[in-house]
């Protein structure tokens, strides 16, 4: 993989890793206040699914090696 996708992915990385983390306090947050359920359900799907895009992208910068 050229040096310039791998910069790439993992600024892409980075970047997910912080939206997560974002996501991670702003439900912490909402728990706090006694948000809605629903609400904070939703929030905790889409961190999921940047937790299951980030995996995806740290395959693709560290791949599988069977030795």
């Amino acid at each position: 993989m050229p040096d310039q996708d791998q910069a790439e992915l993992r600024l892409s990385a980075a970047r997910l890793r912080q939206e997560h983390e974002d996501y991670d306090v702003a439900i912490n947050a909402m728990i706090a206040t006694g948000c809605d359920a629903l609400r904070i359900q939703r929030m905790k799907k889409k961190k999921l699914a940047i937790k299951d895009k980030l995996s995806q992208i740290e395959d693709q910068i560290i791949p599988d090696i069977i030795a």
